[in-house]
């Protein structure tokens, strides 16, 4: 029986329809295809491929075979050459409205054509056109791969919208979860067209992860909104070219296509976007939400609230740069990278600081949700951005993600574990705010004037109600080993309060571990502890011997300074915990203004006490690296900028009357585990008679460890004048002979 007389339901073997084989005697057997050409060389493969065009089964391959081949020897290369993808399988396609190039797309997916073809004909498509968007030209392009469209529900909906955060899609993907079926997203309009994501229920997100992430990137719109008592995604003017349109349907048709005829990919779980006016294809990676209220179990986030936090033994691996962690730079920024992207990510990019000097390593990660609401939080300017410093640009950019997640994970959403009460009915677990927020009676009474003429981190609450209702959020005392309350206002940014209590980021910490975590929380701790019990009181300090440091990059980072008219010192203002705490200080040499910027750092390790110090100085540097203009700048910072000369406040000098400290004189203890460390300070502390809590704020959605330490009784630097420490422990160290009085402190407020 000749070959084009077989049945038609026989399967014939040929070279794959998406490459075409091309002989050259005696060298190979090309097969060209769209992505290449592969070679196959052997004489005997020369002469088996013209039998391999698809007009042959098996049997008539091995009829046909000439002189010098074998069945056996034919069986063993057909075997490698199917392996390896190059032949395939084919039925008769006689009288098939379907074209060779269709088959061909389908064998270059890997498919078996005849099967993608027939899922792809016989599969139903709903569709979904919202608001004033064509649901007919939809349906044109979907027609176009011979796809049907059912007006009931079919085996995959696409969803045409002009906002992925249409308010519709709630509803649309609550009924295909019930259902069980996909569906597909699709903005055809705008600028920036959109395909993807296929939600498929009970595996991936769902479109509420999708929403969340989307949401928490419209800060500013949000804000609008919000004012002006409208909910919702803020309606956009309708924008787009006919073609742009057509081209993002015909896309959306050609994933259906793909979808229903069994392809699976990674790729299907993201975003594709085209911005027509760049030219720019991008991948927007869309990951399912662990606490989702959709998919997920909306309670994971209080429910770990409620356990133990439990340190464990982390021993650490990298040791230089700005501190002890246990995951080097660049293993945490490659494991959490994906977090870092314009439209699913939580950080829309990390940028380099161009003002000033490459060196500076400033970089910047989005807006600082810690500034505050209203236009204020919205402004860049110093704190109002998260950003991150180092010695190395890698240092830096990993800095930067870490503190942009860490004022994520800190936001509040709503699954947080609370508590309802008052102080008075709580009080055998809750801690008084007062012990932690620390205004003093004084500043109650004239807190009206005082919060208008300063800026938002200055801001002075109203004296908290023993009696009130609010939510309050446990926190684990690793002194106690038990949980105690704060209220959930002071330990989230956002979260609903009264106006007697206010969330800052002192505490706050990511870290490539837990234990990484907790011990930087404590570090800042001590640290503004440090700096407020030296700034308010304006006690000379000594400073430090820079070239004892023998620190190629700190002698580099005079020489920057220098270079840019400026000279910086570096002061030791460690306090009575005696970790090494260091305040880096910069200023103009010449011209009207000083300039006067500073940095802080603390550790356990004096070298990276002032490494911390003066790479925050430099991450503070581009503000006024040849800037002139202080208008964008709020009050505080602009009145320092303005009006300080050092000569003026010689306690921002070295004290004159003792000599530099040599670094190599301040004893340091290197342990190889952090957990180690935190147990060293959280015993120096304890001494004191504070106590350590920790509430563990990571997020499953971004599983980078995060968490808020709370030492009652240690100081924050912003102005918060009650009595304690502030007043105390510069007479306990001998700096001044007694405590100073309300009216004798710095009133010039720390502006970083």
């Amino acid at each position: 029986m000749r070959p084009e007389l077989a049945e038609p339901d026989e399967r014939r073997i040929g070279f794959r329809r998406h490459l075409r084989p091309q002989i050259v005697r005696g060298e190979a057997v090309y097969l060209i295809g769209e992505s290449g050409v592969t070679a196959i060389q052997g004489t005997h493969v020369e002469t088996l491929a013209p039998l391999l065009d698809g007009t042959r089964d098996l049997a008539a391959v091995l009829r046909d075979l000439p002189a010098g081949l074998t069945e056996d020897m034919v069986s063993r290369m057909l075997t490698r050459l199917a392996a390896a993808g190059l032949i395939g399988r084919r039925c008769e396609e006689d009288g098939s409205a379907t074209t060779e190039a269709t088959l061909a797309y389908w064998d270059a997916a890997g498919l078996d054509p005849a099967d993608a073809v027939a899922a792809t004909t016989t599969s139903l498509v709903s569709v979904v056109a919202l608001g004033d968007l064509d649901r007919d030209a939809l349906v044109d392009a979907l027609h176009g791969n011979e796809l049907t469209v059912t007006s009931g529900s079919g085996d995959l909906t696409v969803v045409a919208c002009a906002d992925y955060l249409a308010p519709e899609l709630r509803d649309i993907d609550a009924e295909h979860r019930a259902a069980g079926r996909p569906w597909l997203l699709v903005k055809p309009v705008g600028a920036e067209v959109s395909v993807g994501p296929f939600f498929t229920p009970d595996d991936g997100p769902c479109w509420r992860c999708l929403a969340a992430r989307l949401s928490a990137n419209r800060k500013a719109e949000a804000h609008v909104r919000r004012r002006c008592g409208q909910e919702g995604p803020a309606p956009r003017p309708l924008i787009g070219l006919p073609s742009l349109t057509a081209m993002a349907l015909e896309i959306a048709s050609v994933e259906t296509a793909k979808w229903l005829a069994g392809i699976r990919q990674d790729a299907q779980r993201s975003i594709w976007s085209y911005d027509s006016l760049t030219m720019k294809v991008a991948q927007h990676e869309v990951r399912a939400r662990p606490q989702c209220s959709g998919c997920g179990d909306p309670e994971v986030v209080a429910r770990r609230t409620f356990e133990p936090v439990e340190l464990v033994s982390r021993v650490k691996h990298s040791c230089d740069g700005g501190g002890h962690r246990s995951s080097p730079p660049q293993e945490v920024l490659d494991g959490y990278r994906h977090l870092i992207g314009p439209v699913t990510g939580i950080i829309k990019e990390i940028r380099r600081n161009t003002e000033g000097p490459e060196f500076f390593n400033s970089f910047r990660s989005g807006s600082n949700i810690a500034a505050g609401e209203g236009i204020d939080g919205l402004r860049s300017a110093l704190r109002a951005d998260t950003g991150g410093k180092g010695v190395t640009a890698l240092d830096a950019q990993v800095g930067a993600l870490c503190e942009a997640v860490e004022r994520r994970s800190g936001a509040f959403v709503g699954d947080e574990a609370r508590v309802r009460g008052s102080y008075q009915t709580l009080a055998d677990r809750a801690i008084h705010p007062d012990t932690v927020q620390q205004y003093h009676p004084r500043q109650f009474a004239g807190r009206e004037l005082w919060n208008a003429a300063h800026s938002n981190f200055q801001h002075v609450t109203a004296p908290f109600d023993d009696e009130e209702v609010m939510d309050w959020t446990p926190l684990w005392s690793l002194t106690e080993q038990r949980h105690r309350l704060l209220p959930t206002g002071m330990l989230y940014f956002g979260a609903p309060c009264p106006p007697s209590v206010t969330a800052n980021s002192n505490g706050c910490a990511a870290g490539s571990s837990l234990e990484d975590a907790v011990l930087q929380g404590l570090l800042e701790l001590v640290e503004r502890d440090a700096v407020a019990i030296w700034w308010y009181n304006r006690t000379p300090m000594p400073g430090m011997d820079l070239d004892s440091f023998h620190d190629p990059w700190i002698t580099q980072n005079r020489e920057v300074h220098a270079s840019l008219g400026r000279e910086v010192w570096l002061l030791d203002v460690t306090a009575d915990l005696g970790v090494p705490v260091m305040v880096a200080i910069s200023r103009r040499t010449g011209g009207e203004r000083e300039d006067v910027m500073l940095g802080c750092g603390a550790h356990l390790d004096p070298r990276i006490a002032a490494r911390r110090a003066l790479t925050e100085l430099n991450q503070c540097m581009p503000m006024v690296c040849g800037a002139s203009d202080l208008n964008g700048l709020d009050v505080d910072v602009r009145n320092w900028f303005e009006n300080t000369r050092v000569a003026d406040h010689p306690w921002l000098a070295p004290d004159p009357a003792e000599p530099p400290r040599d670094v190599r004189d301040i004893g340091y203890t290197h342990r190889a585990d952090l957990a180690d460390d935190v147990r060293a300070i959280q015993r120096t502390v304890e001494d004191r008679g504070m106590e350590v809590l920790v509430l563990d704020q990571t997020r499953p959605d971004f599983e980078l460890p995060v968490v808020r330490v709370v030492v009652p009784g240690l100081r924050h630097f912003w102005s918060r004048f009650a009595q304690g420490r502030l007043y105390d422990v510069p007479v306990q160290l001998g700096r001044l002979p007694r405590p100073h009085g309300y009216d004798e402190l710095n009133p010039i407020p720390l502006f970083m």
